[in-house]
């Protein structure tokens, strides 16, 4: 016998096993043999039990960072909106501006190489608005709605109904059905 062998048949008799090569008395038979199954099944069933509470407990911390995950993703895709929605709030006067002195230029009647290049930095802060979704609104000829739009002023207007907007005097902008500054117009009374 080998040095491990002998090791683990002593490590067997101290533990009230019999030994590999000893037989057990007649009356011992089914009664150690029993019990010694009976304790392997109830430690298997321990085993059990202890492995699912801590599958349980494995799923449910997965489902917690599912769930902290998709959150997250969430208010972060929130937060840009909003920053997108405050930065295009405080370009769209910057556009107002330069279309006003677009118009100021062109009633000058001069060809004026800075109103070119005014009307260039217009376009092109206007096309950057459009590619991140602001878009203008002009509302002329449309019912007036307190939602979209900002009443400046009424007057008498032959041929519309009441309620109809007959001028825009600044267009309003939206980004993703999200007014960020409503249409400021004239209403027919």
């Amino acid at each position: 016998m080998s040095p491990e062998q002998e090791q683990s048949e002593r490590e067997r008799s101290d533990e009230g096993a019999p030994a590999v090569d000893e037989a057990p008395a007649a009356g011992e038979t089914g009664d150690g043999a029993a019990e010694q199954v009976e304790q392997d099944l109830d430690d298997l069933t321990a085993a059990k039990q202890e492995r699912d509470k801590y599958l349980e407990l494995a799923q449910r911390t997965r489902a917690d960072f599912d769930n902290y995950r998709k959150r997250v993703a969430k208010e972060t895709a929130e937060a840009t909106q909003r920053g997108k929605a405050d930065l295009a709030r405080e370009l769209v006067p910057v556009l107002d501006n330069l279309e006003r002195a677009l118009v100021a230029a062109e009633t000058d009647g001069r060809d004026d190489p800075l109103a070119k290049g005014v009307g260039l930095v217009r376009d092109e802060l206007r096309s950057l608005l459009e590619r991140v979704g602001v878009e203008a609104y002009d509302p002329a000829g449309e019912r007036f709605d307190p939602s979209w739009h900002e009443a400046i002023s009424t007057r008498a207007e032959e041929g519309t109904d009441a309620g109809t907007i007959v001028e825009t005097i600044e267009r309003g902008y939206r980004l993703d059905g999200q007014v960020l500054r409503a249409a400021r117009v004239v209403v027919s009374e």
